[in-house]
Order: structure tokens, then sequence, then C-alpha cells
């Protein structure tokens, strides 16, 4: 079994990439994302930590977030979200894309077994990351425009005044921040 090596920082700002097993398009579906807000406010309750950022996408999803000042365990945080999802979306289960390995761990087919993370390590690192959240429904083509897309905290930058209600951003080759996607 690979032993992955993750950054560990009390208090620490991390970019995640979270992705739907083989890529199935169930994140946007209602009741997937009902079970993933409540799962976020459960494990908040007990876990706490802020969200930045965050984009949800049919198959994947970004986010930053920020721990505590006495927390750096992200990963119990991620586990406690993805099993509380699973149980309340056991319909989206797809017995077809069960594999002997699936199987061995007790996994369902909603999620991609692990996540992708980066700590944050400046305030321009943040600025990048963000505008990457931001404005990846427009790089996948499923808006022309950021503030087309529903899920995503783009609308609360706005609010805030971190961004124009008409933001796009004008260095889209320089969005590219891991070759996973």
């Amino acid at each position: 079994m690979s032993n992955y090596r993750r950054s560990y920082c009390q208090a620490g700002t991390y970019f995640f990439t979270v992705v739907a097993y083989d890529r199935r398009p169930i994140f946007c579906e209602p009741i997937f994302r009902t079970a993933l807000r409540n799962a976020i406010k459960e494990t908040q309750l007990e876990l706490p930590f802020d969200i930045d950022a965050w984009v949800l996408l049919p198959d994947h999803l970004h986010c930053i977030w920020t721990l505590p000042s006495n927390d750096d365990n992200f990963s119990i945080r991620w586990a406690k979200i993805k099993r509380n999802v699973t149980k309340q979306c056991s319909c989206l289960h797809s017995q077809q894309l069960m594999t002997p390995s699936k199987y061995k761990r007790k996994e369902s087919t909603l999620w991609q077994r692990r996540f992708w993370e980066h700590q944050i390590r400046s305030e321009q690192d943040f600025a990048h990351h963000a505008d990457y959240i931001h404005y990846n429904p427009v790089k996948h083509g499923y808006v022309k425009q950021v503030a087309d897309w529903q899920y995503s905290t783009f609308h609360r930058y706005v609010k805030q005044g971190f961004y124009p209600q008409n933001w796009s951003c004008n260095l889209v080759e320089q969005l590219s921040i891991h070759p996973g996607e």
C-alpha cells in the first residue's frame, strides 16, 4: 500500500481537489448537494474548519479550507464528509462499477479513493488558487461566464467586493494548478 506524504500544519490553509469515482457526473445532483452540505455542517460541528473558497462541478470539486490553530488533520475531515455523504446517497451507488478492491475496502462508487491537496503558502498563492476555483466552470465549458455557475463561492466573493460581478480571469493560461484534472 502506498504511503502518501501530506503536509500537515496547524492552522494551515489548503487547496483540495476531490473527484467522483470514475468521473461520474453526480456531484451536482440535488441529493448529493444536500448530503454534502449536511455532511460538511456536521463535520464542522465536531471538527471546525473554515471554507474560504469552493466550486462544485458535476464530477469533481475544488476548495480552500483553513484549519483551527490547534489542528492539522484535514484527512479525518474528508473521511467523515465522504462517509456521511455515502450513507445519505446510497441511491447513487453503482453496483456495476464495483471492483474487487472496492469490495475488499468496503468502498462505494461515489468517490475517488484519495484527494489532492496543496498547502497554501502566501497571499498570492491563495489568490491564484481562489481564481482557479472560481474560473473552473468556464475552463470545463459548463458556462461562458463565471457568474453563471451557481455552485461556487464566487457569488460570496462578489458580495464581499473581492471580484466584480463580470469578473473573468484574463490569465487563463496561468490558472493551471495541477495536471491531474
